[in-house]
């Protein structure tokens, strides 16, 4: 099943997430949305419902578990929901800017891929990076917290980068432009 909006805050709400995941959500498929809809125009490969519905969905975990385990807990959710498995994989890939085989063993996750893959994947992944709360801000935020927690920011930067190179222009100015409407 591929959930609908609606579907998805349905899904939400049967899960008991609170009021700022699903605004969070939201605000994250708003920028993912903006994302894909610029590889669409450009007539690249991108599966724009997919990625918006990844990202309604990228945090339904947080109503199981505020750690780092959420995308696990999210994607274990969809799975028993029988969503559609791209879906199933955003959720799961979406923490950090993916989490490595080694990082996954020492966190106690299941052997399991957690490190975007797909064009959706990594839309949805830069999207919530880009979102505090359900506040859009600059990327470069995101790096200096990463570098406070000392996570890997050689891999996020690598996420915006990928990014960039496949739309052939900042992501991040593109939804600051959209959503801000900076230059």
């Amino acid at each position: 099943m591929k959930p609908s909006e609606e579907e998805a805050l349905r899904l939400h709400k049967k899960y008991g997430s609170n009021e700022a995941i699903v605004n969070h959500c939201k605000t994250v498929a708003k920028v993912a949305t903006i994302i894909a809809e610029e590889f669409a125009r450009q007539g690249k490969d991108v599966d724009e419902e997919v990625a918006s519905e990844g990202a309604l969905l990228h945090d339904i975990g947080r109503s199981r578990v505020q750690t780092v385990r959420h995308g696990l807990e999210g994607s274990l959710i969809l799975e028993e929901e029988g969503v559609d498995e791209k879906v199933v994989q955003i959720v799961r890939r979406h923490v950090g800017a993916g989490i490595s085989p080694e990082e996954a063993k020492k966190l106690g996750l299941p052997d399991l891929d957690y490190i975007p893959r797909t064009r959706e994947e990594t839309i949805v992944c830069f999207a919530d990076k880009m979102v505090d709360a359900n506040e859009v801000r600059p990327f470069e935020m995101e790096v200096r917290r990463f570098k406070m927690k000392g996570h890997d920011v050689g891999r996020l930067l690598a996420l915006k980068h990928k990014l960039e190179t496949d739309l052939g222009k900042d992501p991040e100015i593109l939804v600051l432009h959209k959503i801000k409407g900076t230059s």
